[in-house]
């Protein structure tokens, strides 16, 4: 029996999240190239499956439609990668 039917959703999920989280780096003033190097990848690998399975997908699009261009900002406490790009932010200062 094929499982065929369940690939498209999650696939679905891991592009809308992925999405999501490249929009919270730049709005919250992380450079991507940089959260990928850091742990040689595990810490962006580990960030990026958090995200993945996180279940606040809609309060995450309306912080980021409320949220204003310009100045980074300090990440929203909901985000389950908060902790990670707070990480970031701190080496970059």
């Amino acid at each position: 029996m094929s499982d065929r039917g369940y690939d498209r959703p999650m696939l679905d999920r891991v592009f809308r999240h992925a999405e999501l989280m490249d929009r919270m780096m730049e709005r919250v003033g992380i450079d991507a190239a940089a959260a990928a190097r850091l742990e040689m990848g595990t810490a962006f690998y580990k960030a990026r499956t958090r995200c993945i399975g996180c279940c606040r997908e809609r309060q995450c699009r309306d912080w980021l439609a409320r949220s204003e261009f310009g100045a980074p900002g300090e990440p929203p406490e909901f985000c389950s990668d908060a902790e990670f790009f707070r990480r970031l932010r701190s080496k970059t200062s």
